[in-house]
C-alpha cells in the first residue's frame, strides 16, 4: 500500500505540474497575445508618423518655395519703392530750385526731402544776410541827391595868387 500510496503520490504530483504547466503556458500566450497586439499598435502608431512626417516635409517644401516668392516679391517692391522716391526727391529738388530763384542753385541740394528743405532754408538764410550786408554798405556810402550846398572855400593851403581868384569869382567877377 505504501507504494499504491506512492504512486498515487506521484500521479498527483504529475497532475499539480501538468496544471501548473499548463496554467503558465496559459499565461505566457496570453502575455504573447498582448505583446503582438502591442507590437501591431506601435507599428500602427509608427506607420502614422513617418505618413505625418511625409505630409509635414511637403507641406514645409511647399512654404519654404512661398517664402522664397514673397522674399523675392518684396526686394522687388523695395526697388520699385526706392526709385520712386529717388523720382520724386529729384523733382522736389527741381521745384525747390525753380521756387527760390533768390538762392543759388548749388546751395539747394539734398538726399531727402528734410535735406532739401533744410538747404532752402539755410541758402534763404544766406541770402537775407548778405542783402542786410549790401543794404547796410549802401546806407553808409549814400551820396544825397542834387548838388551839395556851397559853404565858404577854404583858403588854407592856397598860396596868395589863389586866394585873389578865389575871391574875384566869389564876388562875380571873371579871372
Amino acid at each position: 500500500m505504501a507504494e499504491a500510496n506512492n504512486e498515487e503520490k506521484d500521479q498527483t504530483q504529475e497532475t499539480q505540474d501538468n496544471v501548473s504547466t499548463n496554467e503558465e503556458l496559459d499565461a505566457i500566450k496570453a502575455q504573447l497575445e498582448e505583446e503582438k497586439t502591442a507590437n501591431a499598435t506601435l507599428k500602427e502608431a509608427s506607420d502614422k508618423k513617418d505618413f505625418v512626417i511625409a505630409d509635414l516635409e511637403t507641406k514645409r517644401g511647399e512654404l519654404e518655395g512661398a517664402l522664397s516668392e514673397a522674399k523675392k516679391q518684396s526686394e522687388a517692391l523695395t526697388t520699385s519703392l526706392k526709385d520712386a522716391r529717388d523720382l520724386a526727391v529729384a523733382k522736389y529738388l527741381g521745384m525747390a530750385k525753380a521756387t527760390n530763384p533768390q538762392v543759388p542753385q548749388d546751395i539747394i541740394n539734398g538726399e531727402t526731402i528734410a535735406e532739401i528743405d533744410a538747404s532752402v532754408e539755410k541758402g534763404k538764410g544766406l541770402v537775407s544776410a548778405v542783402k542786410k550786408t549790401l543794404e547796410s554798405e549802401t546806407a553808409a556810402a549814400k551820396v544825397p541827391a542834387g548838388a551839395p550846398t556851397r559853404g565858404a572855400i577854404s583858403l588854407e593851403g592856397m598860396s596868395p595868387k589863389d586866394k585873389i581868384a578865389a575871391g574875384i569869382q566869389q564876388k562875380g567877377g571873371t579871372s
